[in-house]
Order: structure tokens, then sequence, then C-alpha cells
């Protein structure tokens, strides 16, 4: 099944009344992550930043705790539809808090250079190990070229897209 179609299921499962709106729904070979938007709470304007952020984590964990039978019973039923586990997030204002999700491991070979990067983020002290600093390396990646990787993504749903017209095909 496609992202799209994927969406659209949960578009159509979830209970009409657990989010504002249906932020993201992102989708890997072993996860599919739900993120909603819920009510920012109602502050006034001079309240500081530090208790702006702390009613914000109150009104995420509250959600997160009130709704967790109607969400696991979701995740049920998708992960047994979709073969794979589903994940729970949310936006609550700026904030975006993600819900325990799969931390897949993965394997890879790497040249001594590479594994040296590693090794001097682990003497460092950025890195507890070589798989910390492989994570860290591809969170900074992400995090400095969103732009190209969202080129990249989009690009991938068109091949995709062309994969399904082409030949071979289900002819209707």
């Amino acid at each position: 099944m496609s992202a799209d179609e994927i969406r659209g299921w949960f578009a159509g499962r979830l209970p009409e009344d657990l989010f504002v709106e249906l932020v993201d729904v992102v989708v890997d070979r072993e996860e599919i992550t739900v993120v909603g938007k819920i009510p920012a709470p109602d502050l006034a304007e001079d309240v500081s930043d530090a208790e702006r952020a702390a009613t914000i984590e109150g009104r995420i964990a509250e959600f997160r705790e009130r709704t967790r039978a109607a969400r696991m019973t979701v995740a049920r039923e998708a992960e047994r539809r979709f073969d794979r586990k589903v994940s729970w997030g949310v936006e609550c204002d700026e904030t975006r808090a993600l819900y325990t999700h799969v931390a897949a491991p993965v394997m890879t070979r790497l040249r001594q250079p590479e594994r040296r990067v590693l090794d001097l983020l682990v003497a460092g002290g950025v890195a507890r190990s070589r798989s910390d600093a492989l994570g860290w390396c591809v969170r900074l990646v992400q995090q400095h070229s969103d732009e190209w990787l969202t080129d990249l993504r989009e690009s991938l749903v068109q091949v995709e897209e062309v994969r399904r017209r082409g030949p071979g095909a289900a002819q209707g």
C-alpha cells in the first residue's frame, strides 16, 4: 500500500474527536508514525516561556494518557493490516512530541576514514558508541538538509507513480 493509502485509512479510521487535525502520517518499512494536532492551552500573553513550555508539556501528557485506549485500538488494527508498528505523536502550539517509536537497527560497512569520524565523536564525548555517533550524524544531515531531502522524497513519489502506471501495471 502507498503512503497516501495508509494516510487515507488513518484519516477515515481515527475517532473524529481524537485530533483537531491529522498533521502527518510517516511510513517506512518498519513503522507508521501518526501525528495529530491538539488544542493549545489558552494562556495569557505575559506568561513566561518556562510556564508556557510546562503547560504545553502537561497538555501533551494529559492527552497521551486520556486517549491511550482509543489509540491502541486503532494501532492494533493498523499493525495487523499494514504489518508495521504504529507510533503516535502530537503537535501542540509550536511543540511536536513523539511517543515511543521504533529504533530499528541498521547494518552498514564503513571504511577507515568513516570509522575514524565516528571514533572521534565517541572520544570527544559527543556520542557513547559508534552506533550512537552514526545516529548523531544522520540527525545532523537531516537537520541541515531538509530542503534537499524534501526534494528527494518528492521525486521518489513521482518515480513510484511512474512505476505504478508502467509496463506490468494492472490493466483497467
